[in-house]
């Protein structure tokens, strides 16, 4: 594992913004046949562009694109690796609670792989216009490919190269292994991993679900650890790749409850990522003991909520990062809303004002509190 360089920063964001209108307008357009795909991208490149502006406005030190060329945080990335195919659904994976996403999900057709995958593109702009300030790309992590074609999927039948799993989890490993050095060869040096597996596996209630189809949760974890760690063979050292765990974003609602005491030791204690953005919020991400089990790693608090525009009172994150002090050393502590803005290009229910006041009061609350 890299020594912390200083990313994450200690006031950071996992890496979605709401987007702008102009950008939902070419959307429309583009889906019905009023707007090009390069008049699209034109319009992307602009915002992300302006984006960019007021993201170093309201000073982060590391800048996203704000997945402003996306429909959904994972499946627009993962669709588009070889031998994985977009495929209508009825209904979405796992109910959110209120709103539900536009239903799609995505299938195992054929050999795992990266490719020339359009995403390294989408990162060489973003580049291009950060200038000296810090890119980072946000990415979904292994671990989604194979819970959502695998575990989510009720009917899942392995095509016949996966019939042994762990043929498949070796291979998602190597694409990601590839991702990794197409990323830093074109100036990546801040990558994240977006994974809700682990918030699903926090979740008593679906442990008990995934148990009744026979499902153990226990071993597909550390079959999850083993695979990123195999992808993280990849990493140079002067590269910092984090991993985000949330519970679910979308319209300021989610699908999983429940502390990480069930994932600590297997997680925080066996992946070799360099850092953790941890969901924090609310009382459903339970307390702070399961830190105990964090090595190295930085940890992020994810102790501002990006679903709510209300502002939080410094005394009740200066108190909490105290309290998580007591598990792993205050250095190692940074400080991020829980979720990215926007999961989904529907945004969450605040304002672009509120999600800059937010992003400016954790600047402030870092300021102080390190």
């Amino acid at each position: 594992m890299s020594k912390y360089t200083g990313i994450p920063f200690r006031h950071d964001v996992v890496g979605s913004f709401l987007r702008p209108q102009a950008i939902h307008d070419a959307r429309r357009a583009f889906e019905a046949g009023t707007l090009t795909a390069e008049e699209l991208r034109a319009i992307e490149d602009r915002e992300i562009k302006a984006l960019v502006e007021k993201e170093k406005a309201n000073g982060l030190q590391a800048v996203t694109d704000g997945e402003f060329r996306r429909t959904y945080w994972h499946l627009d990335f993962l669709e588009l690796l070889q031998g994985v195919e977009h495929v209508k659904a009825e209904a979405w994976s796992v109910a959110f609670k209120g709103h539900q996403p536009k239903a799609a999900t995505i299938e195992i057709t054929d050999k795992i792989g990266f490719g020339d995958h359009p995403f390294v593109k989408d990162f060489e702009y973003l580049k291009s216009v950060a200038g000296d300030t810090v890119a980072k790309m946000t990415i979904p992590s292994p671990s989604m490919l194979h819970l959502i074609c695998c575990v989510r999927a009720e009917n899942y039948t392995p095509i016949e190269r996966y019939a042994n799993e762990d043929d498949l989890y070796r291979d998602i490993a190597l694409a990601y292994q590839e991702a990794i050095k197409a990323f830093y060869a074109v100036g990546c040096r801040y990558l994240q991993l977006d994974d809700t597996s682990w918030g699903e596996f926090c979740d008593l209630e679906k442990r008990k679900d995934y148990a009744a189809r026979g499902l153990d949760l226990n071993v597909i974890a550390q079959k999850y650890v083993d695979m990123i760690n195999l992808a993280l063979e990849a990493k140079p050292e002067d590269m910092t790749i984090t991993m985000h765990i949330c519970r679910g974003n979308f319209r300021s609602t989610w699908f999983s409850s429940g502390g990480y005491e069930t994932v600590a030791e297997v997680l925080f204690g066996g992946c070799n990522i360099d850092g953790f953005f941890l969901e924090y919020d609310s009382d459903r991400a339970g307390g702070f003991k399961p830190l105990a089990h964090i090595k190295d790693q930085q940890v992020v608090l994810g102790l501002v909520s990006s679903k709510l525009p209300e502002l939080e009172k410094f005394e009740d994150i200066e108190a909490r990062v105290n309290e998580a002090a007591l598990y792993v050393p205050k250095e190692q502590l940074c400080l991020s809303p829980q979720c990215g803005f926007a999961s989904t290009e529907e945004g969450n229910l605040l304002t672009e004002e509120e999600q800059w006041a937010k992003i400016r009061m954790i600047k402030e609350y870092a300021e102080k509190i390190w």
